[in-house]
């Protein structure tokens, strides 16, 4: 029987056919095909049918370089993942942007918790500690600047900058922070595809190179 994950996708999949960067279609016999949303309608993509493959799909970009962060827009072009079932759809998707599915499941059921910035870095230990003194001014930019669709990050940021709940950057839409939409690219565009239905990749929590970078900005203050 469908887990509360599958059942949560199968639902969202009667009204859309994007996540993130991917593009799924459904096919006789009740499997999908997996292609990045850019190389729809190509025929010169190379096939793949297990899942796990999806893990090796995601690791690199067009250039070869590593992608740490997997809700980057950045994902490799140029092939096609033919899967039998939901379960098999599931599994690919997790390789892709791990956990996101998972988030969307339990947001969709009222049961998502967010952590505020503030929270997250005042926790932090070792060399990572010192991230809790960077200003809300310094929160603002970097925020803005690290966390945009446009060539940052395509989650959805649903935690606030401190307890005060205010928005991690004023320098952001507020579509990003909106878990109605989708944060995905239109094809070889700059600009978010808004008008066509998405399962959002969900941010409850600043991750951990993010943290990092709240790290640098404030070493670099202090040796300045």
């Amino acid at each position: 029987m469908p887990d509360l994950i599958e059942r949560s996708l199968e639902t969202a999949l009667t009204n859309c056919c994007r996540v993130g960067e991917i593009s799924i279609r459904r096919i006789d016999g009740g499997g999908f095909i997996v292609s990045h949303c850019d190389d729809r309608g190509r025929d010169d993509l190379q096939r793949f049918q297990n899942p796990e493959e999806a893990a090796e799909i995601a690791r690199y970009d067009d250039a070869g370089n590593y992608r740490p962060l997997k809700t980057v827009p950045n994902l490799c072009h140029g092939w096609r993942l033919e899967l039998v079932d939901l379960t098999k759809l599931r599994r690919a998707l997790d390789y892709f942007y791990p956990g996101r599915l998972a988030m969307f499941a339990a947001w969709k059921e009222n049961r998502l918790t967010t952590t505020p910035l503030r929270k997250t870095l005042t926790r932090q230990s070792g060399m990572y500690r010192v991230a809790s003194k960077i200003s809300d001014e310094q929160i603002n930019d970097l925020v803005g600047n690290f966390c945009r669709s446009n060539g940052g990050c395509l989650r959805t940021i649903l935690w606030k900058r401190d307890e005060s709940a205010a928005v991690p950057s004023t320098k952001l839409p507020s579509d990003k922070f909106d878990a109605s939409h989708g944060q995905a690219l239109s094809p070889r565009s700059a600009t978010p595809a808004t008008t066509a239905p998405v399962i959002p990749l969900l941010c409850q929590e600043a991750c951990s190179l993010l943290v990092a970078e709240c790290r640098k900005v404030v070493k670099m203050t202090n040796d300045e």
